[in-house]
């Protein structure tokens, strides 16, 4: 009897007073840029400073990468220059000669994040590095992304290289429309192989999500002094896509999972 009065006073309770689930709750983000965004709508369902202008570090590869996929094709050969080669930093250690396939730079462009796979991407489709870069700015002012403003492929340091979680947002999204490039950034390893010289690369993707939140579809992290630790991030439950963007965070892996976990959720996960 006692068990059945407790339990009427509970249901009272819950029917006079709003209860929040645990999940619904706004997530705390330690970023300083950060956004989410709903994949198929394009609906905003977390955002801060979202339209802050802040350097992207590699997560600029995202836009070389899908702009290599479109005008390149994929078992297209590209010669690697002395100018590509010697792009440092983090790279899949090209040297001058060497010959790989579109794909396989791409690969080591966002997996390994190789800033030499990206110039030498650029340079292999484009007649110069600075004739792809432009095209990537149109690219992104095509897809809407109208703060954004990339001087190199790979995202190493420039004061004027800049971009924002809002637009970064839209860049992931349209890639990740490309099954081709969602394929790609899911993958958690891949091997590459050079034409010449004969040898190939064990690539392991940089971003961690994807061993540590099983809804995560991908997509690229990026690191320097002046951007923080970057991360774009998209997660998938049935029907339901979205995509975080971290910029500047002490923790970018947790705010990805806290912000990936609220979209999914609310989203009916």
């Amino acid at each position: 009897m006692r068990n059945k009065i407790l339990s009427a006073i509970l249901l009272v309770i819950l029917v006079f007073i709003k209860v929040e689930p645990v999940w619904a709750a706004v997530p705390k983000i330690y970023a300083t840029s950060a956004i989410l965004m709903d994949c198929k709508s394009g609906e905003i369902l977390f955002e801060k400073n979202a339209r802050e202008k802040r350097p992207p570090a590699s997560t600029t590869k995202i836009l070389t990468a899908i702009l290599a996929l479109e005008m390149g094709q994929p078992d297209q050969l590209v010669t690697v220059s002395e100018r590509a080669a010697m792009v440092g930093e983090a790279t899949i250690y090209l040297d001058p000669g060497d010959q790989l396939t579109v794909m396989d730079l791409i690969h080591g462009a966002l997996l390994k994040s190789g800033n030499d796979a990206c110039v030498a991407l650029a340079e292999g489709i484009c007649p110069s590095e600075e004739e792809f870069i432009n095209l990537m700015n149109l690219k992104a002012k095509i897809i809407g992304a109208l703060d954004t403003t990339f001087y190199n492929t790979n995202g190493l340091p420039h004061k004027h290289h800049l971009t924002t979680a809002y637009d970064l947002a839209l860049i992931a999204r349209y890639a990740m429309n490309n099954p081709i490039f969602a394929e790609i950034v899911q993958k958690k390893h891949h091997t590459i192989s050079w034409t010449k010289p004969n040898r190939k690369m064990y690539l392991k993707n940089t971003n961690k999500l994807l061993w540590e939140y099983p809804l995560a579809t991908g997509v690229k992290t990026g690191t320097t002094d002046n951007a923080g630790k970057c991360l774009v991030a998209a997660g998938k439950y049935q029907e339901h896509e979205v995509i975080a963007v971290i910029l500047n965070s002490p923790d970018r892996f947790g705010d990805a999972r806290r912000l990936l976990d609220y979209g999914l959720k609310e989203k009916g996960a």
